[in-house]
């Protein structure tokens, strides 16, 4: 039975006794003289997982009484996951070495944080749960105050860690609620004490606490305030690394506490998450008008990303939850090409996020230039790139569920969004001539740029196959 259990559980204890290794190895030698080969091996490793995991079959796997479940949904999101993590360290290697703060820790640190998000998006128990969480969130509040002579950098950090804490207060309260009405901590026991649709009055509490605590993880409003100063605080390769694989780590745990735990009380939840979601999309769209720093502007349209995203998992169904799941893959790659700009992004070698600093962009950079019109294009779901058909599966999910408020609220949002959009591909086509940037010498950014710009044109054709895919990891998570 334990051999079985640990069969389940392989890729996460692999790159777990990868890291640790990898850390006393590199303590007792070279120390950050190895940071460059711990990236490239570390990638490499979150690579070969990927594939692992992508080719490992189907079916549900059941580890440890139900505390972890292996499954096409948390197979799905855990190849996405281990290749934007890997995307991200090899983007970030050529800044994070020219700024001194290629750590041997930072690659190792990334890896314990993709293991917790896999533990995340694999979770059957609300301990296994919150094991998983935290493993996540600690090593993000390490790498996001990476920059040490920086005090936005630390101030990033504390402030992360600070409201992550709080956060999590109010999970465990949630879940210990939970625990109290249901007499256990496993979704399987939580969804059968629920599965009446009469959920009690302290359940119900419970419920609302843990969405709360996973609200902050995904930076839902009105749980967002952490987002735009650490997106602007740590240092771009990691503002990178937050915007992608967390984000689905957050939003597949998020899927898999509503459906797997309280699939039984839809009715309940649906309008909390649908809430949650208008506020997002607003907040977002509206407060990045005003926006100068480019990483901060990302930041609220992270925000405004993630207001959609939640629209599929307000439909409380499986089509919503194969829109999420499409929705957050469209996200990630068009969020990896966008960094890839950003990090390029400088002037006598030193890092520049002002917008106005793109000006007449185009005119220096064609090539690069149209790559990010492409991407920001699509980000605003302009037809027919691969954004727009992101927020069509949303949109159309929300409105198949009964909720044709929200599909129109969210079609306002997506118009209200496209400004702050546009505006950045005014600077690069039509601004005003400024200093110019320092040319791209980043074959590995340039790469990443081309391909996620290639890909939302590509794309349109069949979205490579990402549909049928989806959709059968939907269904393995709502049957």
């Amino acid at each position: 039975m334990l051999q079985a259990d640990l069969n389940i559980i392989a890729p996460e204890i692999i790159l777990s006794v990868y890291a640790m290794l990898a850390l006393i190895f590199a303590v007792y030698t070279k120390k950050d003289a190895l940071a460059g080969l711990l990236i490239w091996t570390t990638a490499a490793l979150f690579t070969g997982l990927a594939i692992w995991i992508g080719m490992s079959g189907s079916g549900e796997n059941i580890a440890f009484d139900g505390m972890f479940v292996d499954d096409g949904f948390a197979r799905f999101a855990k190849v996405v996951i281990l290749l934007s993590a890997a995307a991200i360290l090899l983007m970030g290697k050529d800044y994070m070495e020219r700024r001194n703060m290629a750590r041997f820790e930072y690659p190792l640190l990334v890896a314990l944080s993709v293991v917790g998000m896999m533990v995340m998006v694999s979770a059957g128990d609300l301990m296994s749960l919150y094991m998983g969480l935290e493993l996540q969130s600690l090593a993000l509040y390490v790498v996001a105050s990476m920059r040490r002579d920086s005090i936005k950098s630390t101030e990033a950090g504390l402030k992360y860690f600070v409201l992550g804490a709080l956060s999590s207060g109010i999970l465990l309260y949630g879940a210990s609620l939970v625990y109290g009405y249901a007499g256990t901590t496993g979704f399987a026991g939580i969804v059968m004490a629920a599965g009446n649709g009469q959920v009690s009055l302290g359940m119900l509490f419970g419920l609302v606490f843990v969405i709360s605590g996973l609200a902050f993880k995904v930076s839902a409003v009105p749980f967002h305030m952490w987002t735009p100063d650490v997106y602007e605080g740590a240092p771009s390769p990691i503002t990178a690394f937050f915007a992608t694989a967390p984000k689905v780590a957050a939003m597949g745990l998020f899927a898999r506490v509503l459906f797997d735990a309280f699939g039984g009380v839809i009715g309940d939840w649906q309008q909390i998450i649908a809430l949650l979601s208008v506020l997002s999309m607003f907040l977002g769209a509206i407060a990045a008008i005003g926006q100068t720093d480019i990483k901060r502007l990302m930041a609220y349209s992270s925000i405004a990303h993630m207001g959609f995203a939640l629209m599929g998992l307000a439909a409380g169904t499986a089509f919503g939850v194969q829109a999420l799941l499409i929705y957050m893959t469209i996200y990630v790659t068009m969020n990896i090409g966008t960094f890839a700009f950003i990090i390029s992004m400088e002037k006598d070698g030193r890092p520049v996020t002002d917008i106005k600093s793109l000006s007449m962009l185009s005119k220096r950079e064609p090539g690069k230039a149209l790559a990010m019109l492409i991407l920001l294009f699509s980000l605003a779901g302009v037809p027919p790139l691969v954004g727009f058909f992101g927020k069509f599966y949303v949109l159309r999910a929300a409105y198949d569920a009964g909720l044709a408020w929200l599909a129109i609220a969210g079609v306002i949002a997506s118009v209200i969004g496209a400004f702050y959009y546009l505006r950045i591909v005014f600077y690069i086509y039509f601004g005003e001539e400024t200093d110019a940037l320092d040319k791209g010498k980043s074959p590995i950014l340039w790469g990443f740029l081309m391909a996620s710009a290639v890909i939302m044109l590509v794309g349109v054709v069949n979205l490579f196959g990402i549909e049928t895919i989806a959709a059968n990891a939907a269904a393995t998570l709502v049957n």
